[in-house]
């Protein structure tokens, strides 16, 4: 074992006395390093993170019944940035990634983002900007929810909160791992003939639901 004390003590494979034992001094630390290198890669795996880089609300009008609105009048943007932080896994869709908007925990729209089998590479962020309105989106909000509206209606501020939801799997894992972030936002309305890029908007980090196991 001398000769091999020798190599690993000295890198110059040409002081060694045998070089066979050189070689195999050479190939254990290869594998040692390239074992702790695919532990670093795939044993673990970081999960996505979600934020709302801005938003702005421009409307915002109960439809229908006075005391039990049955639908919003609304006008939203949002730009979302979903980041895979894991720099040697990818991940692809095997469900599709929506995003919800709720009033008063009702919810009153939901978008596409990505379709099943899209694929968001390591270590990179995806930029949705989402644009929407409608002059009656269904809503149950009761007697309840129209209270809560017209109390956020006389400050000019709404909460609206924005969920999103899906299912990846990521490279060399068998498990598919579930997507929860919550996102609740403090709007303000814009009032009429006011561009809403006067207001300032705040960004929110989401909150995930607690991972499985497995991701």
């Amino acid at each position: 074992m001398g000769a091999f004390d020798e190599c690993c003590d000295d890198c110059r494979c040409y002081s060694c006395r045998d070089f066979w034992w050189c070689v195999l001094c050479v190939a254990i630390l290869a594998a040692v390093a390239l074992i702790v290198v695919l532990v670093a890669a795939f044993g673990f795996v970081r999960h996505v993170s979600v934020t709302v880089d801005d938003a702005s609300l421009t409307r915002l009008a109960l439809v229908g019944a006075p005391a039990t609105a049955t639908a919003l009048a609304y006008n939203l943007s949002v730009t979302l940035t979903v980041r895979n932080p894991n720099w040697a896994m990818g991940m692809a869709n095997t469900k599709p990634l929506d995003a919800a908007y709720s009033f008063d925990g009702q919810q009153f729209d939901r978008l596409r983002l990505a379709g099943e089998g899209d694929k968001h590479p390591a270590g990179k962020t995806r930029v949705y900007r989402l644009a929407s309105g409608s002059g009656g989106a269904p809503v149950s909000l009761g007697n309840a929810g129209v209270a809560e509206f017209h109390k956020e209606n006389a400050t000019g501020v709404f909460e609206v909160e924005v969920t999103v939801r899906g299912e990846v799997k990521y490279t060399a894992r068998a498990a598919k791992c579930a997507i929860e972030a919550t996102c609740p936002l403090k709007l303000q309305l814009a009032p009429p003939g006011q561009a809403p890029a006067a207001f300032v908007f705040q960004k929110v980090k989401c909150k995930l639901a607690k991972a499985e196991k497995n991701c």
